[in-house]
């Protein structure tokens, strides 16, 4: 039995193998690949590990490189290699596990290209610089096996096209090459299973179902007493109090927020009422240093920390065992997202995972009774693969041709052999190859953008600048550009956007690393900086900051308050909502399911249409510019917009003529998308989108080290070609990209699609209150935010708070 080794190991360590992992050994020792789906912490990584350790101990294989072990995030490769060396050197078996990453030193893979590991974790990235080497072929010739890591991060991401046509490379170097997926919280698993092995695989893969059953408990933390007009992050840092007690009754806890900036504003509050905790409360975000990352997971390893703030920085894989409690802060956004986070407390099996939520506002008690109860039932977001992003394919192609080269014909086929560009057609993929050959039709007059030279249908990088810039651009991640954050006298803190430090005057102060700085300069793409004496000040604002609700939480939520219309309060959340539930119900209605409630509303500022459609913040946005618009086509009227995860605002000066709009089709999804580009600046839109685009396809070079382009140069040089190819080449492939991207990735055209279906077949409740209703008042902070005045937005919202509360007390 080849499994018995894994066996008698397990029994030495007083371990017992559950059953999947056993199937997914024979699995793989009979030839097949597959995905395995368990539950965060039930040994999923020695499920797909230990079956190509049964292989070498049975003394099958050869030398050189076996196993390609990708991981999402390079920050996991350090603990995924532990974990991998372990049964390796306990089994005693001769191999070297190794990590390839962009921290690893060039002397180091030097080291490694002459003489390869038998497993190598690694990043997408870094795999593609690897294939990028004139030599790479024959480092992956004896491959027996990849193991795709965290996939459910991967596949809707274009960091999930990249990896697909790695994978699709690898099949070629090496046809007998089995493939693993590891994957967690995920809806559609077999389509998921099925972007990963590609269209053509050699046998049906395998999907593993492991231990989706492990206990999870999810509770909250309510404030004592419910305002009866929720506004956004009214209850906020008012929480920090039961916070702190939570955290004080338990072990070790991890303390997750949706956004940066609220992960550093919770931590300062923490540290506050708490200054005896300054060693045992760290704070942990994607834009803080390495040193910084690394010094915070090594405490919770060694269970010297009480707790950590952070964000989706700490969402995956890491094994923190001591960690015994997750907090959630504000709306999970997404059932998957919660149960991904919840799992990292009880982080063995056997051992339930407990997450507790804490709302920052009123409406967000009505998020927590919903996401318990579609992860009661199943209910997980489906994560879709990218179709044909033309970038993507065409860095890669320079890549390839930049390590050994290819030819046209087998290029096509090997590409073809992916879900993303399996329906890839010829005249895409001769314009791919005539772009990166030529610059295209726009940019064939000037030389530096022949990258590629074709020979007789053989592509070749020749250029040794035009090489050494590429591997320097492959990846895919592209945001605002960052700053290093550094003292004058001192350590770097980490990173800091552009837009937000471009602001700064010398002698600002601001919030970050959990510590209150001064700005002195910007030299140099660093922002110099010296400890402040205060902590007043601004705190950085990252991009992307503000998450929409999910559409299954969305559809939990409709389904929440269609119960609690018909007076079902099952849970302690939705009891304590009961005051203002009664209060919109009596002033307006309570939608359910089957409902789309408007209310008419006029104030001193103007005539208000409040729509609800409960469908995330970034459908509203669309939906809020398309019922603008079509409105305006009936009558010409100029709307104020406001929007959040339940609904959005249309103020005007004229009542709307909302009931000749819906008569005319609001609802429609006919002209759809040329109605949106209509209702907004979609040319503005797609020009900032055009920029990651620019950037990936090699339009834009952005700089050497130490010598990066500006968030400034870097748009003004994508937007002009942006403007060159809207007016000479308007059907360039990648403008169209642009536009898709803004339709799908923006405003999520499809989701729009279907609600507005749903809407059109819904029963209308149209309300005229007298005030503002308890839904509509967060529409009305929201909007008081992105307004001007000399009055601080904090008293404003407290004198609007009073007189509403007057006015229902008077009812």
């Amino acid at each position: 039995m080849a499994v018995q080794p894994l066996l008698d190991w397990f029994a030495q360590r007083n371990w017992k193998p559950f059953d999947f992992q056993i199937e997914v050994w024979n699995a793989y020792l009979n030839g097949e690949s597959g995905l395995i789906h368990s539950a965060t912490g039930t040994g999923k990584t020695y499920a797909a590990w230990l079956g190509p350790v049964a292989e070498a101990l049975s003394g099958e294989g050869s030398p050189g490189l076996k196993v390609l072990w990708i991981t999402p995030l390079r920050a996991l490769a350090a603990d995924t290699l532990m974990s991998l060396q372990l049964p390796v050197h306990e089994l005693q078996l001769p191999w070297d596990v190794q990590m390839r990453t962009g921290d690893t030193s060039t002397s180091d893979k030097a080291k490694q290209v002459k003489d390869m590991p038998a497993c190598l974790v690694t990043t997408p990235e870094s795999l593609s610089i690897m294939l990028s080497r004139e030599d790479s072929e024959p480092l992956f010739t004896n491959l027996r096996c990849v193991v795709v890591d965290e996939w459910h991060e991967l596949m809707s991401t274009k960091r999930g096209v990249q990896t697909e046509l790695v994978l699709a490379r690898l099949r070629k170097l090496s046809p007998n090459t089995q493939t693993w997926g590891v994957s967690a919280t995920l809806g559609n698993l077999e389509e998921a299973m099925n972007t990963m092995l590609g269209p053509n695989p050699k046998s049906p893969g395998r999907l593993v179902q492991g231990a989706t059953d492990k206990q999870i408990v999810i509770d909250s933390i309510l404030p004592p007493n419910i305002d009866r007009f929720p506004w956004a992050g009214h209850f906020g840092t008012a929480m920090i109090g039961p916070v702190v007690e939570a955290i004080e009754d338990s072990g070790t806890c991890l303390v997750f927020t949706n956004t940066r900036s609220q992960s550093e504003i919770w931590f300062r509050g923490i540290l506050d009422a708490r200054p005896e905790w300054q060693d045992l409360v760290a704070l942990h975000h994607g834009s803080l240093s390495r040193e910084v990352r690394d010094e915070v997971e090594l405490g919770l390893k060694d269970g010297r920390l009480k707790a950590v703030v952070c964000t989706s920085s700490l969402d995956l894989g890491v094994d923190f065992s001591p960690v015994d409690r997750v907090l959630q802060l504000g709306s999970p956004k997404g059932v998957a997202r919660l149960l991904q986070r919840a799992g990292r407390s009880g982080h063995r099996p056997g051992v339930a995972s407990r997450v507790t939520c804490v709302p920052t506002h009123a409406l967000e008690i009505v998020d927590i009774a919903s996401v318990r109860n579609a992860a009661k039932e199943g209910r997980i977001e489906s994560r879709e693969g990218l179709v044909r992003p033309l970038d993507i394919l065409t860095q890669h192609l320079v890549t390839i041709a930049v390590g050994p080269g290819f030819r046209s014909e087998e290029m096509f086929r090997e590409v073809r052999d992916t879900h993303a560009y399996r329906d890839l057609g010829e005249d895409e993929w001769n314009w791919a190859l005539n772009f990166i050959s030529k610059g295209g039709e726009s940019l064939k007059a000037y030389p530096e953008f022949r990258r590629v030279v074709e020979t007789e249908g053989f592509y070749k990088v020749e250029d040794k600048d035009i090489a050494h810039r590429h591997r320097m651009s492959i990846g895919t991640i592209m945001s605002d550009v960052a700053m290093h954050v550094q003292y004058l006298k001192g350590s770097r803190l980490g990173t800091v956007e552009e837009s937000f430090l471009a602001r700064l005057s010398q002698g600002d102060k601001f919030l970050f690393a959990g510590k209150p700085l001064e700005f002195v300069r910007i030299k140099d793409m660093t922002a110099w900086v010296k400890p402040a004496r205060s902590l007043v000040g601004a705190v950085p604002r990252w991009a992307g900051g503000r998450m929409a609700l999910s559409g299954e939480l969305s559809y939990a939520i409709r389904q929440e308050l269609g119960r609690a219309k018909q007076g079902e309060l099952n849970s302690p959340e939705m009891e304590k909502l009961a005051p203002l539930l009664t209060l919109q119900a009596k002033w307006s209605a309570i939608p359910d399911e089957s409902e789309l409630l408007i209310e008419r509303v006029e104030t001193e500022e103007g005539h208000h249409l409040f729509i609800y459609p409960i469908e995330g913040r970034l459908v509203h946005q669309g939906l809020a510019a398309l019922f603008a618009y079509r409105i305006g086509r009936i009558s010409p009227i100029t709307f104020s917009i406001a929007c959040n995860d339940y609904g959005f605002e249309l103020l005007a000066p004229e009542s709307a003529p909302l009931e000749e709009a819906i008569e005319a089709g609001m609802f429609s999804r006919e002209n759809l998308a040329e109605d949106i580009a209509s209702s907004l600046n979609a040319v503005e839109l797609s020009r900032r989108q055009f920029r990651e685009i620019a950037r990936i396809a090699g339009l834009v070079f952005q700089g050497y080290p130490g010598m990066n382009k500006s968030a400034r140069q870097l748009q003004s040089s994508s937007g002009l070609f942006y403007d060159v190819f809207a007016r000479f080449e308007p059907q360039n492939m990648l403008l169209q990209q642009a536009n898709r991207e803004v339709l799908e990735r923006q405003l999520e055209q499809t989701r729009m699609s279907l609600a507005l279906e749903r809407l059109e077949n819904s029963s209308l409740l149209i309300t005229h209150p007298k005030k503002p209703t308890p839904l509509a008042f967060p529409l009305l902070i929201d909007r008081l935010r992105e307004t001007v005045t000399s009055e601080s937005v904090s008293s404003r919202i407290q004198r609007m708070v009073v007189e509403f509360e007057s006015e229902a007390d008077q009812e």
